[in-house]
């Protein structure tokens, strides 16, 4: 991040909220992530206090992801014909119709977990409609030279917002479930308001009618560019393995010896260290030497998963886990921005579906992935695996894809 452009926006992170429409959807995506993560924390805690069943907490993600992952490919093509702003409006108001159902039920007197779950498909078809609209939309809200900024800004927003989310529904929770509920549905009317403010953002138009052969021309692209498929596919790859987080509850009873209190601020550990980094970003942003900077960010994460699982030390487990976040964050900061310049607007929205694709299969099942190693192999044994692959899909990758590992510039800088 040397270079001197860099050193000329150093103070200047902040400067990308003089833009209107940025800051009202910046405004209201973080309300909308902190109030999706109280619910979250309400959820879990209901749906096992009725069921005391394990299984029920899986089939919370199970009820959201499937059909994200059905419908997200459809999303895509529906961020590129169709107002990305107005998607974003609809996707909010679904997941506030949701947070009002899941109240009302509560106010009922819920009492099987089944009408949970038929609620969070409809939170996981909204996400799925909201996600490639959202990665799409912020480049056109900003200038170009802001882009870096923006991302950097709004990446940071997000992992703060993921990191009170749960805490304040955690205490929320403490007078119910319907205080939380309340309280996340206040959150995403002020959202659902703000986004509605946002004026009518400039993309091309795209009347492509809904065919397999226009759905798939994001999967199109991403084969056809070694720098888009080495960016999502390194991520793919490097959480798949690395994925040892889902592992925290196990290690923080077994190894490290610490309680509930102890376990959250394990779980806290990657989001500090991912927020505090995409700060640093806006400040100083990376321009020069992109490849080795992206390459880098997930040797750190896959090194620090390594001392993860050789430490039986709690405070050197925090600085693990809070390495191992700053890093994801200086990863997926360049894929962002690489995935972006890289994509033509007309179908950003597609491509963007498919890199959603790829990031939600890489938590998923790296998760599971985590399990398994872990049933198989024991539970420091995988973890030190999932470093170690980390590190080798690096230098694999690395090898695979030159033209990435050795990017100097961003591709609209080359331009210039």
């Amino acid at each position: 991040m040397s270079d001197s452009s860099a050193s000329s926006n150093a103070g200047n992170g902040f400067s990308v909220l003089r833009h209107r429409n940025f800051t009202l959807y910046l405004s209201a995506r973080t309300l909308a992530t902190l109030a999706v993560q109280m619910q979250n924390v309400a959820i879990g805690w209901q749906v096992y206090s009725m069921t005391h069943n394990l299984f029920d907490l899986g089939l919370i993600g199970l009820a959201q992801f499937a059909p994200f992952l059905l419908l997200i490919l459809i999303a895509g093509h529906a961020a590129d014909r169709y107002d990305r702003r107005n998607l974003i409006a609809i996707a909010l108001a679904a997941q506030l119709l949701c947070g009002l159902t899941l109240l009302a039920f509560t106010m009922a007197g819920l009492s099987t977990v089944w009408p949970v779950f038929a609620v969070l498909v409809l939170f996981g078809s909204a996400r799925a409609f909201m996600g490639p609209a959202t990665q799409a939309i912020l480049v056109n809200l900003v200038p170009p030279e802001s882009f870096s900024k923006a991302v950097a800004l709004s990446s940071s927003s997000f992992h703060v917002a993921v990191i009170l989310g749960p805490t304040l529904g955690g205490l929320f929770y403490l007078a119910g479930p319907k205080t939380v509920y309340v309280i996340s549905s206040a959150l995403l009317v002020a959202a659902v308001v703000m986004m509605c403010m946002v004026k009518s953002v400039k993309q091309p138009s795209n009347r492509e009618p809904a065919t397999w052969h226009t759905v798939l021309e994001g999967l199109r692209f991403v084969r056809s560019r070694p720098v888009v498929l080495g960016a999502i596919s390194l991520d793919l790859f490097a959480v798949l393995f690395g994925g040892a987080t889902a592992l925290l509850p196990a290690l923080a009873h077994d190894v490290l010896h610490v309680g509930p209190t102890g376990l959250g601020m394990l779980r806290t550990a990657p989001g500090a260290g991912a927020a505090l980094c995409s700060i640093a970003l806006a400040f100083f942003p990376i321009t020069r030497r992109v490849g080795m900077w992206m390459f880098g960010g997930v040797a750190v994460f896959g090194a620090g998963t390594l001392v993860l699982g050789a430490t039986s030390t709690f405070i050197v487990a925090l600085v693990a886990l809070f390495l191992m976040g700053a890093g994801d964050m200086i990863s997926v900061y360049v894929r962002h921005l690489l995935v972006q310049y890289e994509t033509p607007d007309a179908i950003r929205g597609r491509v963007s579906a498919v890199n959603s694709v790829f990031i939600g299969a890489s938590n998923e099942l790296g998760e599971f992935e985590s399990g398994v190693t872990a049933g198989w192999m024991g539970l420091t044994r995988a973890i030190l695996f999932g470093g170690a692959a980390t590190l080798a899909v690096t230098g694999l990758w690395a090898w695979l894809f030159p033209v990435l590992s050795r990017m100097d510039r961003f591709p609209h800088e080359d331009k210039k």
